[in-house]
């Protein structure tokens, strides 16, 4: 059962992306998404969302926040959001995250986060001011815990001492870039940190920016806001691991991308990965994931192809 390491939360074993929400999904389709997103959650566990406010400038905040609010779903959603760069200055200032802290309530209609991201890291700002500012938000129930995204293991280390000296709310959670294409950043330099420090990891384009559905190929022209960050994978590389995709999703019944979901997922470390799709179709390729065992051998296969 998937736990955040340090919280209370028990949720899927997938997490939902919340960045189509107002952008290649509109309100009906995302609410639709959710919908059975939630349908596919095992009971036991809540269905965890990811949005951000420099989603669709808050509005995958508030296409989420109408949706629990029509659906009465607030007390079984967990819900994540960051504190996003934008235009600021300062952007991991107090007051500005204090003032993003307020927008993301309103958006999300709710009193309380239960995962805050500081969405970049931003060095222009001490970390003892980010730190105090993020507890101020846990003493006051309106933040649940709080996370980091973005941040190198010398970062995320000097934050997570500098809580420990402060006696503030640390960071239970880092979302980095991690998926089958990509693996050193995160092996080679963070998983150490996490590992030693009891972090979760909740890893973000799982999919490799939809590469790892198979779908862009050498010579493939695809209609999609994603064919341009997909393309970089397109190669001998990528071709061997689609290939082992392929074999184990043949094997399973599923498609590659499900497969490639769960292989993340079966990390160290990871808590769920997050992925998104842009039709309730798209998602459902995506959600046999939650039940998906991968034997040792097909995760050596998957691992091998992509090293």
């Amino acid at each position: 059962m998937p736990q955040i390491p340090g919280t209370d939360l028990d949720v899927s074993d997938l997490c939902l992306g919340g960045n189509v929400f107002g952008w290649t999904a509109d309100e009906p389709t995302s609410a639709a998404l959710l919908d059975r997103f939630v349908d596919a959650t095992p009971s036991t566990l809540s269905p965890f969302v990811d949005t951000a406010e420099m989603y669709g400038n808050g509005r995958s905040e508030e296409i989420l926040g109408s949706w629990m609010t029509a659906r009465g779903m607030r007390d079984r959603v967990v819900v994540a959001t960051k504190a996003s760069p934008g235009q600021k200055e300062h952007p991991l200032s107090a007051p500005e995250i204090r003032a993003a802290a307020e927008r993301s309530l309103r958006n999300l209609q709710t009193d309380h986060i239960d995962l805050y991201y500081a969405h970049y890291d931003d060095e222009t700002t001490p970390l003892e001011e980010t730190l105090q500012a993020f507890d101020e938000l846990v003493q006051a129930g309106k933040v649940r815990h709080v996370a980091a995204s973005n941040y190198s293991a010398k970062r995320l280390t000097e934050a997570l001492e500098t809580a420990e000296r402060l006696g503030t709310a640390r960071y239970v959670a880092l979302q980095p870039h991690y998926n089958l294409m990509e693996r050193p950043a995160y092996e080679d330099e963070l998983r150490d940190v996490v590992a030693e420090q009891g972090l979760g990891i909740l890893p973000y384009f799982a999919l490799a920016k939809g590469f790892l559905t198979g779908k862009y190929r050498a010579g493939e022209q695809v209609e999609s806001p994603r064919a341009r960050g997909a393309s970089v994978y397109v190669g001998e590389r990528g071709d061997r691991v689609l290939a082992a995709l392929a074999e184990v999703a043949r094997a399973h019944g599923v498609t590659g991308a499900a497969v490639a979901l769960r292989w993340l997922a079966d990390q160290p470390t990871v808590v769920a990965p997050i992925a998104s799709g842009r039709s309730v179709e798209q998602l459902a390729d995506l959600l046999p994931m939650l039940d998906l065992v991968l034997t040792d051998e097909q995760r050596r296969l998957l691992s091998d192809a992509s090293a």
